[in-house]
């Protein structure tokens, strides 16, 4: 299922990573009082009464070319506008309404996007009368809030929430496995949809960026059915969404949402660049089973040990991954093509694998036997017993007497015997640490 997708759009320095943090929870953007500084992450999960959703901090995607502000923030809320459900259009109560705060009007009442208008920097009583001339751009009642205080935030939530769309029922069955193929611009994403197909269904061009829609193509292979989500879709032509690689982030994160298995494909001609980590980073944040296709492997000059030391160069460099398999192949020459589909269907097999409490805790027991959890000024972890709780991605909670003495490397043992035991391959494992209280 799609969560709906609310994008934070504004001029530079309105507090919008703030204001991106507040709504997520966490720190996950660089915020600092400086225009153009956030780089990390513009995408984020957040809920509010019962409804979940997703925000775009569009502060985090840069426009490459002509470097003009009024331009960048033109194109940043058209970006956005393409994406959301819900536009919040964040103002500066210190500024007053700007030119630049009326060019981002503009295109917003254009779009016939629900636009909710939040005013911040209203950190004290004193300040709350300068929102009233927020009234001119014409977006009904406009919201105070403080970024570096967190006032108003609720009220700003509720006023999203209230315009936000039913979340998107699944158009699927359940025993369909839904395929994400994720990756930079030019790695052969749709090339490889056409391969799995046999048949030329998504346009291929040697130029980055020519999919434009993010297209899901059902089809059934040996009783198996899946469908195909090439989220290589960029939807405006012009070399500022080709250039845009957060865009192509943020296209790819909603596609996730709705995989079961994320095929991260890497170009084997043109190897491994940070990209690549940032794009994988979000399947597996959003623990969805994965595997890494290697691309172009026909064109990759090779020896008996070329697949062997390109495979250690994916693990040093996705430390964060080594349970997602790797495949080798060409769509173009459809070389190895056969070996990916078992992978996948494996990997969404033990996405949705569940293991009894007994075997669980009979796995857990052994380990700790063999391998005592150390202990922390004289106190040791006691691990009174384990459940698996959820799948898609098996998730399993340890109970124990104290949660903070759970070590991560413990934990990470404790993961690597559960692995071992019962597979688990090409799928993250979540594992939570609760006081044995905390059961009830």
């Amino acid at each position: 299922m799609a969560r709906p997708v609310v994008a934070i759009v504004g001029r530079p320095n309105v507090g919008k990573s703030t204001i991106f943090n507040r709504l997520i929870g966490d720190r996950l953007a660089i915020v600092e009082d400086k225009p153009g500084i956030t780089r990390d992450r513009i995408y984020g999960v957040s809920e509010w009464n019962g409804k979940p959703f997703s925000v775009i901090d569009t502060g985090g995607i840069e426009i490459d070319g002509d470097d003009v502000i009024l331009k960048s923030i033109r194109m940043q809320a058209e970006l956005a506008i393409e994406e959301a459900d819900v536009i919040v259009f964040m103002c500066d109560a210190k500024s007053g309404v700007t030119q630049s705060d009326e060019e981002v009007a503009q295109i917003l009442f254009r779009s016939g996007k629900p636009i909710v208008l939040a005013v911040n920097k209203v950190d004290n009583l004193a300040r709350h009368d300068e929102i009233y001339e927020f009234y001119s751009l014409g977006f009904g009642d406009p919201i105070a809030i403080s970024g570096s205080h967190g006032t108003g935030i609720g009220d700003l939530l509720d006023a999203i929430v209230d315009i936000l769309p039913e979340l998107n029922d699944d158009e699927y069955d359940e025993d369909v496995i839904r395929v994400a193929l994720i990756g930079r611009p030019n790695v052969g994403k749709s090339s490889l949809v056409n391969a799995i197909l046999g048949e030329e269904r998504v346009i291929v061009s040697d130029i980055a960026g020519t999919t434009r829609d993010a297209i899901d193509t059902p089809f059934e292979k040996d009783g198996q059915r899946y469908v195909l989500i090439d989220t290589a879709g960029m939807r405006k032509r012009g070399k500022v969404y080709e250039t845009t690689e957060k865009y192509s982030v943020m296209r790819a994160m909603r596609a996730i949402e709705r995989a079961d298995v994320v095929l991260i494909v890497i170009n084997g001609e043109e190897g491994i660049i940070d990209q690549d980590k940032h794009i994988a980073g979000y399947a597996y944040e959003a623990g969805k089973a994965s595997i890494f296709v290697v691309n172009k492997w026909d064109i990759v000059d090779k020896d008996d040990k070329t697949m062997q030391q390109f495979e250690k160069k994916i693990r040093d460099h996705f430390l964060f991954m080594t349970y997602a398999p790797i495949v080798f192949l060409s769509a173009k020459t459809k070389s190895r093509l056969h070996k990916l589909l078992p992978v996948v269907q494996h990997a969404a097999e033990q996405h949705t694998l569940r293991v009894q409490t007994h075997l669980l805790n009979d796995v857990v027991s052994d380990a700790v036997a063999i391998n005592p959890p150390p202990t922390d000024k004289g106190r040791r972890l006691r691990i009174n017993y384990v459940t698996q709780v959820a799948v898609k991605p098996p998730t399993i909670v340890v109970f124990v007497n104290d949660p903070e003495l759970m070590h991560f490397s413990y934990e990470r043992y404790l993961e690597n015997k559960i692995r071992g035991a019962f597979d688990f391959e090409g799928t993250p494992i979540r594992i939570f640490t609760r006081r044995k209280s905390d059961e009830s």
